[in-house]
């Protein structure tokens, strides 16, 4: 009988999670809210994980007495070794599967796009993230705490930043930009100086903020110089995260991998991604960028696949089941 392998990616909007069996075959799919333990606590977060689980085992039709080998769990905001080892053992004390594998959710779109198991992985979803691993398992990764360690990308930071822009140009500190007149549209005020006092006041929610990402991007194809900038700037922060993982693994002198995980990333507007490998050509000359097409959540079931010590055909076979149409 084959063995069950569970694969979660939590994010800090939305959880994936994913029970398949050793041969890679998918068995069920189920979708919940995100982890953010650094709000929660690891305690809360871990028993929405488990909840989780039981809503994939229970489509799956598999019973509790029937145990699941190893699990592998890549979430958000587990920034620090000392954060990764608390949800390491958290998760293993609930009895999710009888072996644990937990790291950070930018691991997740790595082995979900570099079936080898190394490269370089840049996550833009709610915020921004990477993670380099070379060859022989060297490891650079980054703080990714928001302003204090100096990031700036991801849903929220083009939203925020594409309404700071708009109000700059009603007050006539800034350029003209389509921004003002769309942002109040998308969020149904009167105005933009309203979207942002409600932004302030917290009338307007941070996962209803993101959401406006997508109205920057749509600004930037119709020409609006400001929203082209605010692309640009994020598609240059990616490609920072990528120069710095490189350079800090010496992997500049071999083909690398560098896989574009993440809603802002995956979604993104052709003018983002070209303006990523034009950035790429030109300061890392051997990256081998390549989107994400399939949920990172493929990732940490290959991991767990892997894991088990399961054949390339099967994680490709795993892979294949996730793929994006």
């Amino acid at each position: 009988m084959a063995d069950l392998v569970l694969g979660l990616d939590g994010g800090n909007s939305k959880t994936d999670v994913v029970l398949a069996d050793s041969t890679g075959r998918v068995l069920a799919h189920e979708r919940g809210p995100g982890t953010r333990s650094h709000v929660d606590g690891v305690d809360t977060m871990v028993d929405g994980l488990a909840v989780l689980v039981d809503q994939v085992r229970a489509s799956a039709g598999v019973p509790a007495s029937e145990p699941v080998t190893v699990g592998a769990f890549y979430l958000a905001n587990l920034d620090l070794p000392e954060a990764e080892r608390e949800a390491q053992r958290a998760i293993a004390a609930r009895g999710l599967a009888q072996q644990v594998v937990v790291g950070n959710d930018t691991l997740a779109v790595l082995h979900a796009g570099a079936l080898d198991g190394w490269g370089v992985a840049v996550v833009s979803g709610a915020g921004i993230n990477a993670i380099g691993v070379d060859p022989e398992g060297g490891v650079a990764r980054f703080l990714a705490l928001g302003e204090m360690t100096g990031d700036w990308g991801g849903g929220w930071a083009v939203s925020v930043t594409g309404i700071g822009a708009a109000v700059r140009a009603g007050d006539g500190r800034g350029p003209a930009t389509l921004l003002g007149e769309r942002l109040a549209k998308h969020f149904g005020r009167a105005s933009v100086e309203q979207v942002a006092i409600e932004v302030a006041d917290g009338t307007i929610g941070q996962h209803d903020v993101i959401t406006a990402a997508p109205v920057v991007f749509s600004a930037a194809v119709d020409g609006d110089d400001v929203a082209v900038g605010i692309v640009y700037r994020l598609a240059d922060e990616v490609v920072e995260f990528a120069l710095a993982a490189v350079n800090r693994l010496r992997l500049n002198d071999i083909e690398v991998p560098v896989v574009l995980g993440g809603g802002t990333l995956q979604h993104g507007p052709a003018l983002l991604l070209d303006r990523i490998t034009d950035q790429l050509a030109r300061q890392v000359p051997r990256a081998r960028p390549r989107v994400l097409d399939v949920p990172p959540v493929a990732g940490a079931l290959l991991s767990a696949l892997a894991s088990c010590g399961a054949a390339p055909d099967v994680l490709v076979r795993a892979r294949a089941a996730l793929a994006t149409p």
